[in-house]
């Protein structure tokens, strides 16, 4: 023990030494080596573009600028964005809501409408305008997981037993809002579309926009409620899955009208659009089906699934992408396509879920938050546009889809109830209104009107329900009892 201790002792001084030594006596052999102590400087009149930038002095201003590195910064945003979501997110959840309306509403209240306005030098240390691109590219990867997995939820066999009051439900509750949308637009294209959007382009992303169902949510407040199982909840479910696809359907037409810039242009991406359709369906679906089931048994499989599933949808939305629709598509396709079984979906559904759900989708709320600039309707017209935006949203979507049901052979109570479900926007909407966005079709004021009118619908879902419940029970107690004898 003693020998070892004095032998560590000599190896640290005898080591340390010739380390000091070669450090300090070294540049004294090399001429040609500048001391860094005797290194010329920049004066600012040599070098105008190099000039010193000004630091914050001593220990604290020197950890505020180490923050401010992208990486650090891009951590402390994490943190900051998730800590906030999860937070409301289960606050609203108490509150008897959905737990994306407050993460929706988190990342508003993380953008100019609130932080920037409270405190301004915070919100601009926290979310400096340079920094904001890994936020969005991570926000997109989450939603083009969530969109997969969206696909993966689809269930063809509930579809088809219920496919034809779902159809017509969900066709007329898209084709009612996407009119009255189409009709709103020309009130709004001049005081608040962007000036090089064209009235068509402009007019068929509101009325696609007014027509979206969170199909997401839906099930998830389906699921709350106890109606899974349910004839109500399997027929909303139905309903919702058709709207989804079908509304997204058309949305990727309407991005194709949008980006293109001439005809040609249009018919070949949707007729891209449709070859890669038919080719994932009646080609990929099939092959996919047999490669699972000969892979079901391998060793490697568990660990394996994910990579390539991740790689399917990936370069499924990679193609949408390429052919100028949006990657979102592509990915919700994979999932749709991805075989049944169980081996399969189980792993891929647990593992990508709850990281794009709680890790992902939160920074994309935020960044549509430092999107949403509330401040820009600053006067009473602002405001009553804004509202005939939502009142517009909610006569179409719950109006048209409460009909539809009752024609279909529904009591009021179901028909209300499924148009109060299909009425939910949320988080898909939020997708549409940033593609919409980023494609220059709505501006920042609109923008910030249909954020606000996705979260009131998304906020009354649960409202409306209770409301519904309530008439029941109120109409089943006032009912005479007619087995009461005297």
């Amino acid at each position: 023990m003693g020998k070892n201790l004095l032998a560590y002792s000599l190896m640290i001084a005898i080591f340390g030494l010739a380390i000091y030594s070669i450090l300090n006596v070294g540049p004294r052999l090399l001429p040609d080596v500048i001391p860094s102590d005797q290194s010329p400087r920049l004066s600012e009149e040599s070098s105008p573009d190099m000039q010193p930038q000004s630091k914050p002095h001593g220990a604290g201003g020197d950890l505020l600028g180490k923050l401010q590195q992208p990486l650090s910064l891009l951590l402390l945003q994490i943190i900051v964005i998730i800590t906030v979501a999860r937070g409301l997110g289960m606050l609203f959840t108490k509150l008897g809501q959905p737990a994306v309306i407050g993460e929706m509403i988190g990342g508003i209240l993380l953008g100019p409408s609130l932080l920037g306005w409270l405190a301004p030098q915070v919100g601009a240390f926290l979310f400096p305008s340079n920094s904001l691109g890994p936020l969005q590219l991570l926000g997109q990867i989450g939603v083009i997981l969530f969109m997969f997995i969206v696909g993966m939820e689809v269930n063809p066999r509930s579809l088809r037993q219920r496919a034809h009051s779902a159809v017509l439900i969900s066709h007329v509750g898209i084709l009612a809002p996407f009119m009255l949308g189409t009709a709103l637009a020309l009130f709004l294209y001049l005081p608040l579309a962007p000036r090089d959007v064209s009235y068509l382009s402009f007019a068929l992303f509101m009325g696609i926009a007014m027509s979206i169902t969170a199909f997401p949510v839906l099930a998830r407040i389906i699921e709350q409620r106890g109606l899974s199982g349910s004839s109500l909840g399997n027929t909303a479910i139905a309903c919702a899955a058709v709207d989804d696809a079908t509304a997204w359907c058309i949305l990727a037409v309407v991005l194709a009208i949008a980006r293109a810039e001439d005809f040609s242009g249009t018919a070949l991406t949707v007729g891209l659009a449709l070859a890669f359709s038919v080719a994932m369906l009646f080609m990929i679906k099939p092959w996919l089906r047999k490669l699972v089931e000969r892979a079901a048994y391998s060793v490697a499989y568990s660990n394996g699934i994910i990579a390539g599933t991740l790689l399917f949808a990936f370069a499924s939305g990679l193609f949408t992408e390429t052919i100028g629709i949006h990657a979102l598509f592509g990915a919700f396709l994979a999932g749709a396509v991805l075989p049944p079984q169980e081996i399969l979906r189980v792993p891929v559904k647990e593992r990508l879920e709850t990281f794009s759900t709680v890790f992902l989708l939160p920074l994309f709320f935020a960044f549509t938050g430092l999107r949403t600039q509330i401040g820009l309707m600053d006067d009473w017209q602002s405001w009553i546009l804004c509202g005939c935006i939502i009142i517009v949203a909610i006569a179409g979507k719950l109006g048209g889809t409460t009909l539809a049901a009752r024609w279909t052979g529904m009591s009021w109570r179901e028909s209300l109830s499924i148009g109060a479900l299909m009425n939910t926007r949320g988080l898909m909407e939020l997708i549409a209104l940033n593609i919409g966005y980023e494609l220059g079709i709505l501006s920042a004021e609109i923008f910030a009107m249909m954020v606000l009118m996705a979260l009131a619908t998304t906020f009354m879902t649960g409202p409306v329900l209770s409301f519904i419940e309530t008439r029941k029970q109120s109409t089943v107690l006032a009912r005479p009892d007619t087995n009461v004898t005297s």
